[in-house]
């Protein structure tokens, strides 16, 4: 891996890149069609709505050119909300998650928050282990509107303001 592709780099609102991060999230979530209910949003996302997540406040951060890895970031009140995160196939296993994750604690450091949350869905357990290495614990669950069993586990991970995490 070269240097350049080793440090996310943030997509503005108008970049073209977009469309190649929407397509690496479809190609990504794509194995989970036949283990989650009820389907996943990323079959309704588009980059218009990329472009809104950017507009009003949210980041959308990629690796490489071309990308082979992508999250979204948003503010809460006390936590910095991680969101679609993918890497591409041929690049797991090689610390992208980690090295995302270390930046997003980063973030949330220089915006003053406490913790990183994600959420994901109870069916896929190999998220939760992984989730688990990086530090963080399943603190809730919820259902999707219509759904009368938990759908989504939330995980959180406490960080320090003073240290890296």
């Amino acid at each position: 891996m070269a240097d350049r592709d080793k440090t996310p780099w943030l997509i503005p609102s108008d970049d073209i890149a977009l469309y190649d991060a929407l397509a690496l999230l479809r190609a990504s979530f794509q194995y989970m069609d036949t283990r989650i209910d009820p389907p996943s949003s990323i079959h309704t996302l588009t980059v218009e709505a990329m472009q809104a997540h950017c507009l009003s406040g949210g980041e959308i951060w990629a690796m490489g050119q071309p990308l082979f890895a992508c999250m979204f970031l948003t503010p809460k009140s006390d936590s910095l909300y991680i969101g679609k995160l993918a890497v591409t196939d041929g690049f797991r296993g090689q610390g992208i998650c980690r090295r995302l994750m270390d930046h997003a604690a980063n973030r949330a450091v220089e915006l003053g928050l406490l913790a990183l949350e994600l959420e994901t869905r109870v069916e896929l357990t190999e998220n939760h282990r992984v989730f688990s290495r990086l530090g963080f614990t399943i603190v809730g669950a919820s259902s999707h509107e219509g759904y009368d069993r938990p759908t989504d586990f939330l995980l959180r991970k406490p960080i320090s303001l003073s240290a890296d995490s």
